[in-house]
């Protein structure tokens, strides 16, 4: 089957052929990246939004909560669950749908776990395509669920047009651990177990650092919603401030300007991705890496130097 063929049948509901190309895209097979380009033109039309924040938070019974009030509003969600790498297989090792089994019969939702392959940032490296494949096969939401690494999940807003920050009470300083990235990407907090004694005391902490910053991004107030996702309270209002965000960057010209920041990003992760790639093909041309680890084993050469000095090299290897 040609790319331009299966993209046509992933864009007819090919949910096999989806899922297939999206392993491809994540284990870099060849063939994968001219499908993506056959399904390119029919992307570009979801609303994506990003779930990040503390470890333990609460992110996935949140976003089990945001499928359940999606799909009741008649919207074909598509969830890409960012999961922690297995140290020995590079895979995901939570799985796709552990945590939302409820949903796994519902051809109105597809849910894909992907590795982290050890990146910073909570994404995987194949996070944008396949939320681009998603996209493709027609979802209207999507939902992308970091994995929880704290500090170093910022990588989300250069995807989502709405980044949802989620932490807990109990978690020692829990303002604190968001001063770090986290506080600048937010368009709305929530603050889950709000049940919890110590939830105001979150609350005000952050109602104190947003009032130091000034409280908007580009005419937005931050709010502050609590909820409890495991009982569904305050639930509602979190769907609200969602969709009154997403309303809010359509007004105001906002959307297409995180549009040009996801192109923009997927531009230069390409970049990266082809750079990678020449340099493991350079490292495996005869000679080439093995006179320049050599070269830094004698200290003759500095790691920095090497790299551009690889970049250099004609495939021969000439150091």
């Amino acid at each position: 089957m040609t790319p331009t063929a299966r993209a046509e049948a992933i864009v007819g509901g090919n949910v096999r052929l989806a899922s297939r190309l999206m392993r491809d895209l994540d284990d870099e097979m060849p063939g994968a990246d001219e499908t993506l380009a056959a399904l390119y033109g029919h992307t570009g039309r979801a609303e994506i939004i990003g779930i990040t924040g503390n470890p333990g938070a609460g992110k996935s019974t949140l976003t089990d909560r945001l499928i359940t009030a999606w799909r009741a509003a008649g919207l074909r969600v598509g969830v890409v669950a960012i999961d922690p790498s297995s140290p020995f297989t590079g895979g995901a090792i939570l799985g796709d749908r552990v945590r939302m089994q409820q949903h796994a019969t519902d051809s109105g939702v597809f849910i894909r776990s992907l590795a982290t392959r050890g990146l910073l940032g909570g994404l995987s490296r194949s996070t944008r395509d396949v939320v681009n494949v998603l996209e493709a096969m027609g979802f209207e939401r999507i939902l992308i669920e970091t994995v929880g690494v704290g500090q170093d999940e910022v990588d989300v807003a250069h995807t989502a047009h709405t980044t949802v920050v989620l932490t807990v009470p109990g978690l020692g300083d829990g303002v604190q651990a968001l001063k770090a990235g986290l506080l600048e990407i937010a368009d709305l907090f929530v603050v889950n177990k709000a049940d919890r004694p110590e939830a105001d005391q979150v609350i005000r902490g952050l109602k104190l650092l947003l009032e130091l910053e000034g409280g908007q991004r580009h005419g937005w107030t931050v709010p502050i919603s609590p909820c409890v996702a495991t009982d569904g309270t305050g639930l509602d209002t979190v769907v609200k401030l969602i969709d009154d965000h997403l309303a809010f960057l359509k007004t105001t010209g906002l959307f297409e300007t995180r549009q040009r920041s996801r192109r923009r990003a997927e531009l230069l992760d390409r970049v990266f991705v082809s750079l990678r790639r020449e340099a493991e093909a350079r490292v495996r041309a005869q000679g080439g890496a093995e006179a320049l680890v050599d070269a830094l084993l004698a200290r003759t050469l500095d790691p920095a130097t090497a790299a551009r000095r690889l970049l250099d090299l004609d495939v021969r290897g000439d150091v």
